[in-house]
């Protein structure tokens, strides 16, 4: 059964009825309330105040968090308001509650730099929180898989790539020029330094980034962009771009072989899915997931996160079910596009001139 607890301290009676709500419904669908020092939660729901928003420090990688910050004005911008806070507060979410003696307004700010709003309406409480509860349920039912386990035994002739990731340099630039990525959030700029050091310790990330592109090399092996790169300037082997040759399913690990004199960073948090797309198709030779949209594609309807086995699966079904896997454009709700084609070239022919740049968030 998966847990759940509440962090931070409760400042008004406002807080403590949004707290009850929460409660009901989590305890309603199954969920075990736990004490928030505790190992191994999988949902913790951190109140924190706005000034000085105090994170909730995990001690494990699977436990999300959503912070709760409560603000009596209308910002101009909900995102330039919120953003900030949902990273100094080390959030996968951030519920930030504007509360003014004439309304509610209630919006969910998310890592992908967008949000959406519940309504809510007097009289119909059970309804507003029900609405809440479906929002956070896919981050406290999913499965991350975020370990990597480096081998350096990648093949000396591979130390500076090969055709196949000169294709993929070529393709960030592409994105790149069609300015569809997002700069990398500095959050070591935004984070104290204590923080910023127990996210690396955690993630073994050093900044924010969105986006990927992979592309297969041989059998299910396949290169991958880096997590929190530029990936408009892929570089360095290892580090910018990484061999994946295989998935532990006992340690949900990706295994990846690296040069043996280089210092590895992670590979993308959305290799999982890219993995379970390329051993089940072997005619998809490239994937490219962008923030961006495209009209009339079939689209995932829960709003899993990325990186998790849930988000990978339903992905992968998806593809399974389109007219031609090997060329299928798979929108993910609230978050963006994964697009499979025979190469990268082939990725581009098809969504040029189709792009919306901007991600719908329902």
């Amino acid at each position: 059964m998966a847990s759940y607890a509440f962090s931070g301290e409760l400042q008004n009676s406002f807080q403590q009825w949004f707290a009850e709500g929460l409660h009901r419904k989590l305890s309603f669908n199954g969920y075990q309330s736990a004490d928030p020092s505790q190992e191994n939660i999988r949902l913790v729901l951190n109140f924190a105040e706005p000034a000085s928003p105090r994170p909730y420090r995990r001690k494990a990688q699977a436990t999300y968090v959503v912070s709760i910050v409560e603000t009596d004005e209308m910002p101009d911008q909900v995102l330039k308001a919120g953003y900030p806070l949902l990273i100094r507060s080390l959030s996968n979410l951030l519920i930030y509650l504007v509360r003014t003696p004439e309304s509610l307004d209630t919006y969910f700010v998310t890592l992908e730099q967008g949000y959406y709003h519940v309504p809510y309406q007097i009289g119909r409480e059970d309804a507003y929180f029900e609405q809440i509860f479906q929002r956070l349920e896919p981050l406290a039912s999913s499965n991350l898989i975020i370990n990597n386990d480096f081998h350096p035994d990648l093949p000396e002739d591979l130390w500076e790539g090969d055709p196949v990731t000169e294709q993929i340099r070529q393709a960030g630039r592409k994105i790149e020029a069609m300015n569809l990525w997002p700069a990398p959030f500095p959050i070591q700029d935004i984070l104290p330094s204590e923080d910023f050091r127990h996210v690396k310790r955690l993630y073994g990330i050093g900044g924010l980034s969105y986006g990927n592109l992979s592309a297969r090399r041989e059998d299910s092996q396949f290169w991958m962009s880096g997590s929190g790169v530029n990936k408009g300037d892929l570089k360095t082997i290892g580090q910018d771009i990484l061999l994946i040759k295989e998935f532990d399913s006992n340690r949900n690990t990706m295994l990846l072989s690296v040069p043996p004199q280089i210092q590895p960073r992670r590979v993308s948090v959305d290799a999982i899915e890219h993995w379970m797309i390329y051993t089940e198709h072997p005619q998809v030779g490239a994937i490219v997931h962008i923030h961006a949209w495209m009209e009339g594609i079939p689209s995932t309807q829960v709003n899993y996160p990325c990186g998790t086995v849930e988000l990978a699966k339903t992905v992968a079904e998806l593809v399974r079910e389109s007219d031609n896997p090997s060329r299928a454009i798979i929108g993910l709700k609230n978050h963006g596009l994964t697009i499979t084609g025979h190469d990268l070239d082939d990725i581009f022919e098809r969504i040029d001139g189709r792009i919306i740049p901007q991600v719908p968030m329902t």
